[in-house]
């Protein structure tokens, strides 16, 4: 995607409404556009550091929303937690995941859009667990590290969803924008 004016503006409304719908009361954990934002970035956005950025932005917004209703009392949800920086590295590992999405057909987008929900997902509650702190202060046994997999599979269920619908989304979109708005009409 060669980033001008309007490319810019599209990916920049992107992040701010990707960023207020993670923050909708009510929205099932786990279901909202931030992997397949990273999984687009990568596969899509050639200038690297906007392909980062996509994803990152809409967080770091997002939950810094997130801490302003929690201080406003409107919200039971903090946005910055101990071990957010890791949540952050991740998402660019996800990103990084999008660069090697080489052809962008249905099968290549659903298997990365199925492969970096799981890849958070084990990761990111192996460090729940190894946390001092974390994991429901799980044990620090194979039996704890497994009861804090199992305490997130309803995020990850709902991830994967989310994933493969906002992958839908955005891969479809792009594509049908590429198709119908980009291609040069013949009169």
């Amino acid at each position: 995607m060669k980033i001008n004016k309007t490319a810019l503006y599209i990916l920049l409304a992107l992040i701010v409404v990707a960023a207020l719908y993670r923050i909708i009361p009510g929205r099932p954990y786990g279901f909202a556009p931030q992997i397949a934002m990273a999984l687009f970035g990568g596969a899509v956005i050639k200038d690297k550091k906007l392909a980062f950025a996509l994803p990152l932005l809409s967080m770091v917004l997002s939950d810094a929303l997130f801490e302003l209703l929690y201080y406003a009392g409107i919200s039971p949800m903090w946005g910055f937690y101990e071990g957010q920086l890791t949540n952050y590295i991740l998402f660019a590992l996800l990103t990084v995941l999008g660069f090697f999405i080489k052809e962008l057909n249905v099968i290549s987008i659903a298997a990365a859009s199925l492969a970096a929900p799981t890849v958070y997902f084990l990761i990111s509650n192996f460090m729940v667990w190894l946390s001092a702190t974390g994991g429901l202060q799980r044990p620090k046994t194979f039996n704890g590290l497994m009861m804090c997999f199992a305490d997130g599979l309803p995020f990850y269920k709902n991830s994967i969803a989310g994933t493969l619908f906002f992958s839908a989304l955005f891969f479809g979109g792009y594509y049908l924008i590429k198709q119908y708005l980009l291609k040069p009409r013949l009169a």
